[in-house]
């Protein structure tokens, strides 16, 4: 990989991926809709030298293809508003896949767990059944079997799974990144969304690049190949509250929200009622299995917990 484009560079998962190609001095364009948020992105990171900042609108193929000039891997970061996911993911994802396919470059897409569906065993490895039974999973099915059609020929395409994430570029996209955020600003009501007692798995987000990255450096890698991202073990929402309190001195309460809580607030933020479907992912947790990870690459990149948590909180507090 000589070149590559972060499409949605400004994203939660965009932000560290850029910042990890250029660490390992990977000529990177940065692209998304804001040139303000780009150039922030930009100054916040070190071989800075090495990223060129593109804006355009993601769902147009031919501002893609402009700024991905000599690009040899596309990162497929950007993301929709959760609540438009069933009418907007799979247009942004063909607008990219065309752009792709123009160019003839490779493209890694970052997704999720839902098209999984509940859990039937232990550690889900990338041959577990998919099985969604909710709507959102459903559309991220079939976002999948669109990257995978046969009618993008020019290009290949691998697919990274993450969990649940969090890090200091984590944004409303997850669940535990905005609980992490709040408690770091020191607010007074913070929100933990499902149960806190049950352990769940969590990625850090720059853990979870390098291991990306590690992925779309080897040829081998593509070729309509799911690969999963694990997280570093797993953990209650009690104790990564405890753990987030203790780093930021911050010892508010915080207020687990279930399906009533999520259904009362979604009166007023529309996004809150669309969690509740995915609920059963915090009552029965997936767990992804790195097995296949493993035998291309080495071992999963894991940050402790505590490690991951205490700099987020330090990061995001620097930040104010």
């Amino acid at each position: 990989m000589k070149k590559a484009i972060v499409v949605g560079a400004t994203g939660g998962t965009g932000a560290v991926i850029t910042e990890e190609l250029a660490k390992r001095g990977i000529e990177t364009v940065a692209f998304g809709r804001s040139l303000p948020k780009l150039k922030q992105l930009k100054d916040g990171i070190s071989h800075s030298e090495k990223i060129a900042l593109a804006t355009g609108d993601a769902f147009n193929p031919a501002d893609i293809v402009k700024a991905a000039e000599g690009a040899d891997v596309l990162f497929h970061c950007a993301n929709v508003p959760y609540h438009e996911m069933e009418t907007k993911l799979i247009p942004l994802g063909e607008s990219v896949m065309e752009a792709a396919n123009q160019l003839g470059i490779k493209v890694v897409a970052v997704d999720g767990i839902y098209p999984y569906g509940k859990r039937q065993m232990d550690r889900i490895s990338e041959d577990h059944p998919k099985q969604p039974h909710t709507r959102k999973g459903k559309t991220r099915l079939a976002f999948e079997q669109m990257l995978f059609d046969n009618k993008w020929s020019n290009t290949q395409v691998m697919i990274v799974r993450l969990p649940d994430y969090y890090g200091p570029t984590a944004n409303e996209a997850s669940y535990l990144g905005s609980t992490i955020k709040d408690i770091a600003d020191g607010k007074s009501m913070t929100f933990f969304i499902g149960n806190m007692h049950v352990p769940r798995e969590y990625v850090y987000l720059p853990d979870a690049a390098f291991m990306i990255v590690e992925l779309a450096s080897k040829e081998e890698a593509y070729g309509k190949e799911n690969w999963n991202i694990p997280g570093g073990g797993l953990i209650s929402g009690k104790e990564i509250v405890r753990i987030a309190q203790q780093a930021s001195g911050n010892s508010k309460s915080v207020i687990p929200l279930g399906r009533w809580g999520l259904s009362v607030l979604g009166l007023v933020v529309p996004v809150m009622k669309e969690i509740v479907e995915m609920l059963y992912l915090t009552e029965e947790p997936l767990v992804l299995s790195g097995e296949k990870y493993e035998k291309m690459v080495g071992p999963v990149r894991a940050t402790s917990f505590q490690e991951g948590i205490w700099e987020t909180i330090h990061a995001l507090q620097q930040i104010k």
